[in-house]
């Protein structure tokens, strides 16, 4: 076994390969974070032919013991490969995609509900007048109408100010349920396709459980055979 350090780039990638290569016939190559920051060699294996497998990160007694490095994480990973513990296959490129889609909607939703719960706070503190005026409205129709509302029409300045606040956040809300929209197309699109893996949450489904992985950005990464 030997390890070597390469970037995280295309040219590491493919350096990365050539050492591996290098070094005897490979059977498989076993990587941490094949769909998020392994997912770059993960390519680069997959166009060179070279089967992936995904492997967990090192056992906490291990790291306790040994540490947190880049060369323990490789000869793990390598170790998990010779022992016949890696048999997941990596997850595929739609798979990966699919996450992109799934995470970029759970954050419109989660920015949309602030802006809600911002509304309802600000009207909380707001001017009596304008309190009342918009206490008995459901959550929809108070969106509708603050969206639709003219601040400059008010001469007193408190209620000017609240009302372009709330109307902003109104729009906010608007500009995310119609943003929630388009991705839910997308992703319906994609079912319709087929190419939408079995194993996807759920289109409305909120909390999306993702791989964790062990990976400087910046840092080069780790091969070992």
């Amino acid at each position: 076994m030997g390890d070597q350090e390469f970037p995280t780039t295309p040219s590491g990638y493919r350096q990365a390969l050539a050492f591996l290569t290098g070094r005897g016939e490979v059977v498989g190559i076993g990587i941490e974070g094949t769909s998020s920051y392994g997912v770059g060699i993960t390519r680069a294996a997959g166009e060179a032919g070279i089967a992936v497998f995904e492997v967990v990160r090192p056992e906490r007694a291990v790291r306790r013991r040994e540490g947190k490095s880049d060369p323990l994480d490789a000869y793990q990973a390598a170790q998990a490969m010779l022992s016949g513990r890696a048999t997941a296959a990596a997850k595929s490129a739609d798979i990966t995609a699919l996450r992109a889609l799934h995470n970029a909607r759970r954050s419109a939703v989660k920015a949309r509900a602030a802006a809600q719960v911002q509304i309802r706070h600000q009207l909380v503190t707001s001017p009596a007048d304008l309190r009342e005026k918009y206490r008995n409205l459901t959550a929809a129709r108070l969106i509708q109408t603050l969206a639709a509302c003219r601040p400059s029409v008010h001469p007193d300045l408190e209620e000017r100010l609240v009302l372009t606040a709330l109307k902003s956040l109104a729009r906010r809300h608007q500009s995310l349920t119609r943003e929630i929209s388009e991705l839910d197309t997308e992703l319906d699109h994609n079912d319709r396709k087929g190419r939408a893996p079995s194993t996807a949450p759920p289109r409305r489904w909120e909390h999306h459980r993702g791989t964790t992985a062990h990976h400087r950005r910046r840092q080069p990464r780790q091969a070992a055979q």
